[in-house]
């Protein structure tokens, strides 16, 4: 589950990039400080992050060595002297103190323990440091998941998911305020808000889904006929929908501050 197929996903990402550089607009940055940009994925973010820090560094994390491997190959010939790339868990983050500022999009709904998750991010920080993030929350992708779990019941696909669990935790504004005041934050603010993202074609929404939405149901089907027939049937039933192709992202908004 860890890894991605990352030169993929850096080509089909659009979505996660658009509301990435909103993001990244919500960080006060002067130029010098030292970044960490937790989940940075193949490294299109980190780019536009990089551009504002000409006297600072960035340090980028990520649980898959195919996601940390083409944001090498990407981000290294134009930043090789401000750029530090290491698989980390952002749970357990290997630094203390010494981040001026955490950046995060469409990474923390892939951690499932949220108050271990905001513990790491908060220690990592310096006094006075900022936590600018967003990820799914809410009612994320509710439409896509409801289908894709009445389609995982069904007698050619139940026996692939025996096992299945969720992996990923859509939290609430609410919870979400809660447990980053009990990891030591101040200054929260958290929102959550509609962000749909809309495919032109069945070949873009497939792609779209089978390298990004489906990859934890993929990931237990090991017949490759069985993998064709699951993004087949999703597609179809988004062709239906009006609009079609469309994906009910909803996304969690976060901003807090480490106490001086």
């Amino acid at each position: 589950m860890r890894e991605w197929n990352a030169e993929t996903y850096h080509r089909v990402s659009n979505p996660q990039f658009d509301w990435g550089t909103v993001v990244l607009d919500r960080l006060p940055l002067r130029g010098d400080e030292l970044v960490l940009d937790v989940g940075c994925g193949t490294g299109r973010l980190t780019e536009k992050l990089l551009q504002r820090l000409p006297r600072g560094r960035v340090l980028a994390i990520d649980l898959s060595s195919n996601m940390l491997q083409v944001a090498r190959d990407y981000l290294k010939p134009s930043f090789a002297a401000q750029i530090q790339l290491a698989i980390a868990d952002a749970a357990w983050l290997p630094v203390r103190e010494c981040a001026d500022a955490i950046f995060s999009t469409a990474t923390f709904h892939w951690v499932l323990d949220h108050p271990r998750l905001f513990r790491s991010l908060h220690d990592a920080l310096k006094p006075g440091g900022r936590l600018v993030a967003q990820c799914g929350g809410g009612a994320n992708l509710a439409r896509v998941h409801q289908r894709l779990d009445g389609l995982r019941h069904q007698p050619e696909f139940a026996r692939s998911f025996e096992r299945w669990r969720e992996p990923w935790e859509f939290a609430d504004p609410e919870t979400t305020d809660s447990r980053l005041a009990a990891a030591g934050f101040e200054s929260i603010r958290t929102s959550v808000e509609s962000s749909p993202a809309r495919f032109s074609s069945a070949e873009e929404f497939s792609t779209f889904i089978a390298n990004v939405i489906c990859r934890p149901y993929l990931a237990h089907l090991h017949d490759p006929s069985l993998r064709d027939q699951l993004i087949s049937r999703i597609t179809t039933l988004a062709a239906a929908d009006n609009p079609p192709f469309e994906l009910d992202y909803w996304r969690l908004n976060i901003d807090a501050v480490k106490p001086r």
